[in-house]
């Protein structure tokens, strides 16, 4: 079998349907390519594919990352107001399925009896558990899909319902169904209840060995990663099924989550063009400084906003200090015609450890793992006061800072664990957008209506209230590819008619 480079429907121009499968093989395979590429390979480029989809400047720095009101724009300001280009859609979901289909192509070479002993060479690892991880892998691309989205194309390795028809070969299936989100969820639990299982048995071998950036191949991590992914899904269901949730949250629990920073799933990048971070190709390479830190975030850090009275440590890692040396961030939300009032020296732009080429982009980390036990628990002090410390262990403060800070502390609340949350999921646009979707926490973002900025502008007062457009709150998910529209229309119908209309105000079924 070719190696599939091609998406199934957004990646397909209409003529394409009409060819002879004969035909599309033809123009599906690449001459300058192997027919077979090793499994390490794939992975390897599996998951820069999939960290490049989460962290794009599209999805995550113009999207989730404005959403959440850590950054808010300084000179292009219809982002912050949620002026959302379609095509931001297109690009995100593109990648993360060129991304699934390579994840799956590991699965087939690892099962085919024809390749299944070639794809352990190469430092590999055993069939068993390359699948189990690359299962994990997959669990987490469709829930960040799914979570944007609502309901999508979707399939899963180990239920062959009839709605899960993403990523079919022989025969190609170019234009999918959508599955429900509800069923999407209950699947993944189960894939990642599965690949646990596994794992379980091999938990001090090795897989894929450094061609996985991730865990370096090692099978006790990746079973950490499952059983915490497993655990973020069970505390999000808990208010849609209590009964499901408990059962997938205890079993993970028990089956062991993360319990300290060095058990982090996070990505490295490189300081060799072209793989270096998102954000440092989007910022530095690009030399733009239309990104800066909103004034919500730094006003919070600096203790003057939010539930917590008192300097945050984390302010001078997550800013860079303007050119008079102070902490100043960008009104968020200004109207456009107020995008150039302040300067770009005048305000704190990401901090270095962000924006570096070689950035360790983060997909689930010790510190929310604590604030999921802490909510599940009933708002509990110890795990609450744990993760806060995860999180400036993560981030590099020092003790001495980190102890004055924690014990400062007020007691464990839904506001303040969440609160703290927020600032710990920094950097990890999607999932805080779909944290504050799900709880309405943190209170203290910026609502339509707040005043953002008073002053003096050429001699007259000026005050600027924050008024969205499109959608009166922050968005409930994405709209779906326009190229899904035409490629996919019937099915792409069909999710509408069950899930609503293919707006930014439509809630998805967790969020209802």
């Amino acid at each position: 079998m070719k190696l599939k480079h091609i998406l199934y429907s957004t990646l397909l121009s209409v003529t394409l349907f009409s060819c002879s499968k004969d035909v599309f093989n033809e123009i599906n395979t690449d001459p300058n390519r192997p027919d077979k590429v090793p499994t390490p390979s794939l992975l390897i480029s599996a998951e820069r594919q999939l960290v490049d989809a989460l962290r794009s400047e599209a999805i995550n720095y113009r999207g989730a990352q404005l959403f959440a009101q850590y950054f808010s724009q300084n000179i292009y300001t219809d982002q912050s107001r949620y002026q959302i280009s379609a095509s931001y859609s297109d690009g995100y979901w593109t990648a993360t399925y060129k991304a699934l289909n390579n994840l799956n192509e590991i699965i087939y070479l690892n099962e085919n009896p024809q390749t299944q002993v070639e794809a352990q060479a190469n430092g590999a690892g055993a069939n068993t558990t390359q699948v189990a991880i690359v299962r994990v892998l997959k669990s987490f691309a469709f829930h960040s899909l799914t979570d944007v989205f609502g309901d999508i194309p979707y399939e899963s390795y180990g239920n062959k319902d009839a709605d899960f028809e993403a990523l079919k070969q022989n025969p190609d299936i170019l234009t999918p169904k959508y599955a429900s989100q509800e069923k999407i969820y209950s699947d993944i639990l189960n894939e990642l209840k599965a690949a646990a299982d596994t794992l379980a048995k091999y938990r001090t071998g090795n897989t894929f060995g450094a061609s996985d950036i991730i865990y370096q191949g090692k099978n006790e991590k990746w079973l950490r990663f499952a059983n915490s992914l497993r655990l973020r899904l069970g505390v999000r269901l808990l208010t849609k099924d209590k009964a499901l949730a408990t059962k997938h949250i205890e079993e993970a629990l028990a089956g062991g989550v993360f319990t300290s920073n060095e058990d982090n799933a996070a990505f490295v990048y490189s300081t060799s063009s072209p793989y270096e971070a998102p954000l440092f190709r989007a910022t530095v390479t690009a030399n733009r400084k239309d990104f800066a830190v909103s004034h919500v975030l730094i006003d919070v850090l600096k203790g003057k906003r939010g539930p917590f009275a008192f300097k945050d440590p984390r302010l001078e890692i997550y800013a860079r200090p303007n050119a008079r040396n102070e902490y100043k961030g960008q009104p968020y939300g200004l109207p456009l015609a107020a995008g150039n009032l302040f300067p770009t020296d005048s305000i704190s732009l990401p901090g270095e450890v962000i924006s570096i080429a070689n950035a360790k982009e983060v997909l689930q980390e010790y510190a929310e793992v604590e604030f999921l036990k802490a909510e599940y628990k009933g708002w509990e002090q110890t795990s609450y006061v744990k993760g806060v410390k995860a999180s400036l262990e993560r981030w590099g403060v020092a003790k001495g800072a980190a102890d004055t800070y924690v014990a400062q502390l007020p007691p464990a609340t839904k506001e303040n664990i969440l609160s703290q949350k927020y600032l710990a999921l920094f950097g990890q646009g999607i999932e805080s957008w779909s944290e504050i979707r799900r709880t309405g926490y943190p209170l203290f973002l910026v609502k339509k209506g707040e005043v953002i900025w008073s002053g003096t502008v050429e001699g007259k007062p000026v005050s600027y209230t924050f008024t969205p457009e499109l959608v009166a709150e922050i968005p409930k998910r994405l709209v779906y590819p326009l190229a899904e529209q035409r490629t996919n229309k019937a099915n792409y119908q069909s999710a509408l008619s069950k899930q609503g209309d293919d707006v930014m105000s439509t809630k998805i079924w967790w969020n209802k």
